[in-house]
């Protein structure tokens, strides 16, 4: 049996005020677009114009994406390979399948 401090375990990263702004914008930012889309499709619009904005949005979350992978690759990677924590290595390994 596993004890509780393992099996109720989750990770965390702690992000200084700097790291979370640029994140937070950037989501902020991508709910306006959603809701602008949703507001479209409340309006009638176009197929072809709603579909440039989900294009639009689409890039936004892979711009999102890129910098969260490229903060995780530049803290969080460098101090578990660090701490001699090598399977952080699988981790990433994984994260590249799911972004492909």
């Amino acid at each position: 049996m596993k004890d509780c401090k393992t099996c109720c375990d989750f990770r965390q990263k702690i992000r200084s005020e700097e790291e979370r702004k640029p994140l937070i914008s950037r989501i902020n930012r991508i709910a306006g677009q959603l809701q602008g889309v949703k507001n479209m499709i409340l309006e009638d619009r176009y197929c072809d114009d709603i579909l440039i904005q989900l294009s639009a949005i689409d890039k936004s979350v892979k711009g999102l994406a890129n910098l969260l992978l490229s903060t995780h690759m530049h803290s969080c990677l460098v101090e578990k390979i660090n701490n001699g924590e090598l399977e952080i290595i699988d981790e990433i390994v994984d994260l590249f399948k799911r972004f492909q």
